[in-house]
């Protein structure tokens, strides 16, 4: 699915990225997105071990660990510049949702399937 957000759920969504997010726990991720917000744009997270980051830097504070597994992303932004020797290098993050109302998370584009910059997902 991929539908851009509303300006409101934006302004909300960016509010929320400024207070940060809670740790949750790794899960293994469904074969397919499930049905998260209509809304916003589904994105895979295609690697294992992925951190996903309070901020869009690897400076900032751990939330979780997924693997393989779909999210709901509110917007990108450039940040932090990443360099994966196996995959690449990019500075786009998106930021995202576990499902609908849950915290927010950065994760760095390299590791969702999509390229350097995810198609149908807004800038922040």
């Amino acid at each position: 699915m991929k539908r851009l957000i509303s300006r409101t759920a934006l302004g909300l969504a960016v509010a929320a990225l400024a207070v940060g997010g809670q740790a949750t726990t790794a899960q293994a991720a469904p074969a397919t997105a499930d049905g998260g917000d209509p809304t916003l744009t589904d994105v895979y997270i295609w690697a294992t071990d992925v951190n996903l980051r309070q901020q869009p830097t690897t400076d900032s504070p751990r939330l979780a660990v997924r693997s393989q597994w779909w999210a709901d992303a509110l917007c990108q932004k450039q940040g932090q510049t990443v360099h994966d020797p196996a995959v690449g290098t990019n500075n786009w993050w998106t930021a995202v949702m576990e499902f609908s109302g849950s915290d927010i998370a950065w994760v760095n584009n390299l590791y969702i399937r999509g390229g350097e910059k995810i198609a149908g997902v807004p800038d922040c």
